[in-house]
């Protein structure tokens, strides 16, 4: 696995030991395709981080800080390890944490762009879909999910084989530019 576009383009990075499903390039492209020019400057999160793929390929390609969320260690071990061999600690943050429980506690607008990709059919990301249609806590939500996964409709869906990237973009508000 390694960064795609950006100033770590080619940069490789390590995957978690334990059997996980990674966002593939061609997939980690599109998202930022979706992202767009929304991602310069961005304050962004990744549920679900895994080994940061997404986050990191939105850092090497103009967003200004990254938090993760993870709690599996393996995943963890990669994480970190991928962010420190691109020395990127002091755009980072890392929370060991349950992503479900972590998004409750979040604010209005408190990042500009969130991912999340929770394990293929769970129902994790109906809950975290669900709970952002309620209170939104980024104008942008882009979840990754299996073909199959029934999901309230979105802005937009973009099918890649049997992944579905799903766009939530949340209301403006009548005084918003």
């Amino acid at each position: 696995m390694r960064i795609v576009g950006g100033k770590f383009a080619g940069r490789d990075l390590t995957s978690p030991e334990q059997r996980v499903r990674a966002t593939a390039e061609h997939v980690r492209v599109a998202i930022m395709v979706a992202i767009g020019p929304a991602l310069t400057g961005a304050r962004m999160l990744e549920l679900f981080a895994g080994s940061g793929a997404v986050g990191l390929e939105a850092l090497s390609r103009g967003a200004a800080k990254v938090d993760f969320v993870e709690s599996r260690p393996g995943s963890l071990h990669s994480l970190k390890a991928n962010v420190a061999t691109l020395r990127m600690t002091s755009r980072t943050r890392v929370f060991i944490r349950d992503a479900l429980e972590f998004v409750t506690t979040l604010k209005p607008d408190s990042y500009d762009i969130a991912f999340a990709d929770p394990p293929y059919e769970s129902k994790m990301l109906d809950r975290v879909v669900v709970g952002w249609l309620r209170a939104p806590y980024s104008p942008l939500l882009i979840v990754e999910h299996a073909r199959a996964h029934k999901l309230p409709k979105g802005e937009r869906k973009i099918e890649l084989g049997d992944t579905t990237l799903t766009v939530y973009a949340a209301p403006r508000s009548p005084e918003a530019p």
